[in-house]
């Protein structure tokens, strides 16, 4: 029988729980200072009220009145919601001491009873509950909380009540049997990225029971809106296929030297250093598949895309025409401030919703700076090669290595076995003249030619010549005179 699940509100949760929240189940919530969980906690009860369900918070540590205040900022309200106000700063009693008998033999009416009263009465179907600490700290003993939890998590359960109780790490440690008591535990962190240039945040669930879910450390953000959070989703690579079209550059010489063109749905790696032409090749390939029907989307981390406009006007390769026409995107990022799921997300809402099919992104060493806080570029490169090529999706990656001429690298972060193709863009110099070689190193699918040729930047785009004769050393970059015998 298929599981009765309710929605959280919460961009990206829904995904990492596998449909949302259990109806009627208990939801630990661990969370440290700054985290943001008062704003997912109130956007989780305001889509409970969306979907016209009763919504209940007992807050017994920041007064209703400052949770008011501090929700404002997103347009929120907690109009809607049944608030049960147990914070001390909100009671009427003055401070005691308590110095011969303890608390619990001497208040009037003790804080369990205090909690069950607006739960018997208001009958929620979603409930809010924070914090378990204080509970903890005014229970008598371990002994006594940890029966009070129990009975409080069944009671919920026999009401059909689904609940997100608040908690802090500490309390975890100190008290195993709230991890025990609940049905799922949800955890969210907060951290200086290594180079203290970016603050992250995290969502991570421990334990669900009855479901399964995506594992592994989800980024989120605190948005305008409230919280976004981006699932880490892990794709396999899928076995080979078939292409049945190529994408061509619609210059002769470089889809001679190619086989034809590039197989639709493969992974291309465009390598070479700076200045050489790799952004302008990439730019070729997507324009010349724009006209002939694609939709695409380039990523820049570099350079912003109305420099990136200018320049393809400058070579012969105008775009603003299929921009205006939302053929062609082009879309930059800071590498600073990005996570690699994030990025990942955006990927696949350009993919899935817009429906492109190719992709160019400028460059591999831009996405690794997103990456360096928050995870390793081989894995995230892969899993999104993966994702690619689980969608069929056509990907050219800029790459640029450091060496100008010298020692032959495709690739310097170790990347380059994760492509189907790879063309490499090398500087040489011929009669004291420096010239740009184009050459193909790789192509899993289908074959080409394995040999160099001259290309030139123009004003009317890329011409690449013929096959060089007569030359060898030309990847060391000091080539030679080389004759028969």
């Amino acid at each position: 029988m298929k599981a009765d699940r309710i929605s959280s509100g919460i961009p990206g949760l829904d995904e990492i729980l596998q449909g949302g929240f259990l109806r009627g189940r208990a939801y630990l919530l661990v969370r440290a200072h700054g985290t943001g969980k008062t704003i997912l906690s109130i956007q989780w009860l305001l889509q409970g009220l969306k979907n016209k369900e009763k919504c209940l918070l007992i807050t017994l540590s920041e007064p209703a009145q400052e949770i008011a205040r501090n929700i404002a900022g997103f347009g929120w309200s907690l109009e809607g919601i049944e608030v049960a106000d147990l914070s001390p700063l909100t009671q009427e009693d003055k401070p005691r001491e308590y110095r011969v008998f303890p608390p619990s033999q001497v208040e009037e009416v003790s804080i369990w009873e205090k909690i069950c009263e607006p739960l018997e009465r208001f009958q929620p179907d979603r409930l809010v509950l924070d914090s378990m600490t204080i509970l903890r700290l005014l229970s008598p003993d371990p002994y006594q909380f940890r029966k009070n939890i129990l009975f409080l998590v069944g009671y919920l359960n026999r009401l059909g009540c689904t609940s997100l109780l608040v908690t802090e790490p500490a309390d975890l440690e100190e008290e195993s049997a709230l991890a025990m008591a609940v049905d799922s535990v949800l955890r969210v962190y907060r951290q200086i990225g290594e180079r203290r240039v970016l603050e992250l945040r995290y969502l991570s669930v421990e334990k669900t029971r009855g479901s399964n879910y995506l594992s592994g450390l989800h980024p989120f953000r605190i948005t305008p809106k409230g919280i976004q959070i981006y699932p880490h989703i892990i794709y396999s690579l899928q076995e080979t296929f078939s292409p049945e079209t190529q994408i061509t550059s619609g210059i002769a010489e470089l889809d001679e030297l190619l086989g034809g063109g590039i197989e639709a749905g493969t992974a291309t790696l465009i390598s070479g250093p700076t200045g050489v032409g790799k952004s302008t090749l990439g730019l070729t390939f997507v324009i010349k598949a724009v006209k002939k029907g694609h939709r695409a989307v380039i990523y820049t981390f570099e350079e912003s895309p109305e420099s990136f406009l200018i320049r393809g006007e400058a070579l012969g390769l105008p775009a603003r025409s299929q921009v205006k026409e939302r053929k062609l995107k082009f879309v930059y990022l800071s590498p600073l401030t990005i996570y690699p799921d994030e990025f990942l997300n955006l990927v696949r809402q350009e993919v899935e919703k817009e429906k492109r099919d190719m992709v160019m992104i400028d460059s591999l060493r831009g996405y690794n700076v997103c990456i360096e806080a928050s995870g390793d570029l081989i894995v995230h490169t892969q899993n999104l090669v993966a994702y690619f090529q689980s969608q069929k999706v056509t990907s050219f990656w800029i790459n640029e290595v450091e060496r100008i001429t010298g020692e032959l690298s495709l690739s310097e972060i170790g990347v380059s076995y994760l492509f189907d193709n790879a063309i490499l863009l090398r500087y040489a110099e011929i009669e004291a003249r420096i010239v740009r070689l184009i050459s193909c190193l790789k192509k899993r699918l289908s074959p080409f030619q394995s040999e160099l040729r001259e290309f030139k930047i123009t004003p009317k785009g890329l011409k690449v010549g013929e096959k060089l004769k007569g030359i060898a050393g030309l990847l060391s970059g000091v080539p030679r005179r080389w004759e028969h015998d």
